[in-house]
């Protein structure tokens, strides 16, 4: 596989920003549980134009991230991992046992409760950190492992998105179908100037925030508008000329180093005590850490094995399925898309607050283990062997 420098580009800026993560919901844990935890609280809930300042992180911000996530899928559809069905079957089967075993665990451990709608919080994988964690290995890390796990972490966050605008509508506004037309037709209209080879991005821009306006009033959660957003903004082969490669390159450090830290520090502000610890028996944690810890690398091993074993597809060089595995754990690294997705699942405080403690915790686990299990299935850089 031939690295391009888009991509270069792209895992450097996640390593980087999957540190800042790890540091920020260090700072954010400690502030939540230190004499500063009211004045920390009380931040994130400043009234600005009538909402929370969280509110406009989770909503307004991470819409931004969204669509940087729509041009990536975009870029790896048409140049990149996904521009072949050859070259897509792999990440995609790997992608899709690593959401339906883990939702299938979920499902299983909190059936007839009233936690089953979180059932979309195992689901998600955290590029960023995922890519962090494989990037402290070093050069023993083939090129090969990285963007099989770029690849498949992408293809997850796309159906994370499919879920949330399926199942997740939002919580606080019935559908408005006048609203969600009037997005629609924005859109379509961002299409026509794309067709018209418009490359001007002040109407993409413009277009793109009535978009997100008009969604956020219909009842669909606004973060959806990123992601279609982002198809309407023309592309090339040639990033000199691309408009969608300007746009994301120009995202990548923002996202990676506000965006998302703001949203680390915003939405891990959690009070640990001994009765947030004791409710780690209950189905909604353990169907969370079951899921992510377990259901996702045997999700991902399972579906790579059927895909290659029936000549779907093949193996790259370098990866084996034993490295598949490795990588299958680090997809348990929920993190972001998980705990985005778990406040849209709940509105009890209690179980917002049970499900964010618990992705941390599984996170952790499989950040820590698919460490050391990579660290030994690549001490030999030679053996390629399933």
């Amino acid at each position: 596989m031939l690295s391009t420098k888009l991509f270069q580009d792209f895992f450097k800026s996640q390593t980087s920003g999957g540190i800042i993560l790890i540091f920020c919901t260090l700072f954010s844990l400690i502030l939540a549980n230190s004499p500063f935890a009211s004045s920390y609280h009380g931040i994130w809930e400043v009234n600005v134009f009538g909402h929370h300042l969280s509110h406009w992180i989770n909503d307004g911000l991470m819409a931004i991230f969204f669509f940087l996530i729509g041009l990536e899928l975009k870029r790896e559809i048409f140049v990149g991992e996904l521009s072949s069905i050859k070259k897509a079957t792999l990440p995609i089967f790997a992608a899709l046992g690593g959401m339906l075993i883990p939702a299938f665990i979920f499902f299983l451990t909190n059936n007839g409760t009233d936690t089953i709608s979180g059932f979309g919080i195992p689901m998600a994988t955290d590029i960023a950190f995922a890519v962090a964690i494989i990037t402290m290995l070093g050069k023993r890390v083939p090129l090969s492992l990285k963007i099989f796990l770029t690849a498949l972490a992408v293809i997850d966050d796309l159906g994370a998105i499919i879920v949330i605008a399926l199942f997740y509508p939002n919580p606080e506004l019935p559908l408005d179908f006048t609203q969600f037309g009037i997005a629609i037709a924005i859109l379509l209209v961002l299409f026509a100037l794309n067709k018209a080879k418009i490359k001007n991005s002040i109407f993409y821009i413009v277009g793109g925030i009535a978009v997100w306006w008009f969604m956020l009033h219909s009842g669909i959660h606004a973060t959806i508008a990123g992601v279609l957003v982002a198809f309407t903004i023309p592309f090339d082969k040639d990033d000199a000329k691309s408009l969608s490669a300007k746009m994301e390159h120009a995202l990548h450090l923002p996202v990676a180093f506000i965006i998302l830290p703001l949203f680390a520090l915003a939405n891990t502000a959690i009070t640990i005590d001994s009765g947030s610890l004791e409710h780690f028996s209950m189905p909604l944690a353990s169907g969370i850490f079951l899921g992510l810890v377990i259901g996702k690398p045997i999700g991902i091993t399972l579906f790579t094995f059927i895909a290659v074993k029936l000549g779907l597809c093949e193996l790259p060089t370098a990866v084996n399925f034993k490295r598949v595995f490795g990588v299958g754990i680090l997809g348990g690294i929920g993190f972001t898309m998980s705990i985005f997705v778990s406040m849209l699942a709940f509105t009890d405080p209690d179980y917002i607050n049970e499900a964010k403690l618990m992705i941390l915790v599984a996170s952790l686990t499989a950040a820590v283990v698919g460490f050391f299990t990579l660290k030994v299935l690549l001490k030999n850089k030679q053996d390629y062997s399933n």
